[in-house]
């Protein structure tokens, strides 16, 4: 990467407009972060592309709404919006209500930094931009604690089920992977982002490139705009037995109601794995179930700790010699461990099963609920509930909002998840019915 020039306008609008969504690109202090920032903007979007941008609703908007905004002509508009929704900069969805269909700014995560690399060939300079996201990750950690470094998490981990008990306590369909592909509408496959970048890195590990999965309303975006190909319910059944074999971890979206992807994700190159790793964040859900082990049948081997992918586990001497098949047995840091069961999967004595956490994590019931609860931990309710951008009156209300939200009592108040909750409720509850589920 060259010498870092002075960003141009449209682009520090664009990255403003970028932080009023749930997450954000914010600027980094390293200069070698700072210099991938900059290149990811300018090789993702031209001038005019972040110029318009900086203008689009964080929230889905009409067509026409839209043109009324930003003071275009709707024909060209539209031509301007699919353009961009053909590179992944912007997200076209059905209007659940019927007839238009709605566009909005696409993020960063889950968003264009997965479109960009999710096809093999186009007009993205792929080396230069996985070089240009890797200074930008790794220079420092400013984006990836903008990501996880806040309670309510992107993706939440799935138990593999062929780790479970034999006699499993009650597992809910939306802990399940196979039950959340049956009961999906539509289905597609796209290459993993991860990957596909560790690739041009050369640092691509040996698991399948192909087996990022789309559901849905995400699915039917990802087929329409080229990110990947549709795929039916028996390939997406056997794609995730076979990552299961691969002692893949299995990551959805942090939702019960139609998670929108799954991930099939290796510790080596998943950017949601990575975080956990390098910096100790929990930047994954846990998926609610632990590892038990029976220290009769356990050798000691070892298998489990070398599979481990949060480092949740450990070898330590045995205390019970007498029991011994080996002088070591496995020991669980619950703080880490990702309740994924890939350690018992790997155990060739059946040593280790998982079975239900005291305490499961708390998955929000929709997209919805997760964007309001982002917004509230980010400080970003107001851009949420009244946009900027939208003209004076939402201005205005945004700005009291704020203002509101940083009042020392208030803002005490909002640290507190039993006022969150009912918070998060109390929105909801003033929704149409329709966008309640979404």
């Amino acid at each position: 990467m060259g010498h870092l020039a002075a960003l141009k306008e449209e682009y520090r609008r664009l990255v403003k407009r970028l932080g009023a969504g749930t997450v954000g690109l914010p600027e980094p202090e390293e200069e070698s972060a700072r210099r991938g920032w900059q290149e990811v903007l300018e090789i993702l979007y031209t001038p005019a592309d972040a110029a318009l941008a900086s203008r689009l609703p964080v929230l889905p908007a009409p067509l026409e709404a839209i043109a009324r905004r930003v003071g275009l002509d709707a024909v060209e508009l539209r031509g301007r919006l699919e353009s961009m929704a053909d590179k992944g900069l912007v997200l076209d969805l059905p209007d659940p209500k019927g007839g238009a269909t709605l566009y909005l700014l696409a993020p960063p995560v889950v968003g264009f930094f997965e479109f960009s690399m999710m096809r093999a060939r186009d007009s993205v300079p792929k080396r230069r931009l996985a070089e240009a996201m890797d200074a930008y990750f790794r220079g420092d950690e400013t984006f990836a604690r903008e990501v996880f470094g806040h309670e309510t998490q992107i993706g939440r981990a799935l138990v593999h089920e062929t780790a479970l008990d034999p006699e499993p306590p009650e597992v809910l369909d939306f802990e399940r992977a196979e039950a959340v592909i049956r009961d999906s509408r539509i289905a597609a496959v796209s290459l993993c982002y991860c990957r596909h970048k560790a690739e041009h890195l050369g640092e691509r590990c040996g698991a399948p490139m192909e087996n990022c999965l789309s559901l849905d309303e995400g699915a039917e975006f990802i087929a329409r705009r080229g990110f990947g190909r549709r795929i039916e319910t028996s390939e997406a059944l056997e794609l995730l037995a076979a990552s299961r074999e691969r002692q893949l971890v299995q990551i959805a979206d942090n939702v019960q109601s139609r998670p929108a992807w799954i991930c099939n994700c290796c510790a080596c190159c998943c950017c949601q794995l990575r975080p956990v790793n390098r910096l100790g964040l929990r930047a994954v859900a846990p998926s609610g179930f632990l590892p038990a082990c029976d220290p009769a049948r356990c050798s000691g081997c070892g298998r489990c700790a070398r599979a481990c992918p949060a480092g949740a586990v450990t070898l330590e001497p045995r205390r019970l010699e007498r029991q011994a098949r080996g002088t070591l047995v496995p020991r669980l840091d619950a703080e880490r461990c990702l309740g994924c069961g890939v350690c018992a999967d790997v155990c060739g004595r059946e040593a280790l099963s998982m079975g239900r956490a005291a305490a499961g994590p708390r998955v929000p019931a929709s997209s919805i609920e997760k964007a309001l609860r982002m917004a509230l931990e980010r400080g970003r309710l107001p851009d949420l509930l009244f946009d900027a951008g939208a003209g004076l009156g939402s201005r205005a209300l945004n700005r009291l909002l704020r203002a509101l939200c940083a009042l020392p009592p208030v803002e005490r108040a909002l640290a507190s998840e039993q006022v969150r909750s009912r918070l998060v409720r109390r929105v909801l509850a003033g929704l149409p019915v329709s966008d309640r589920g979404r």
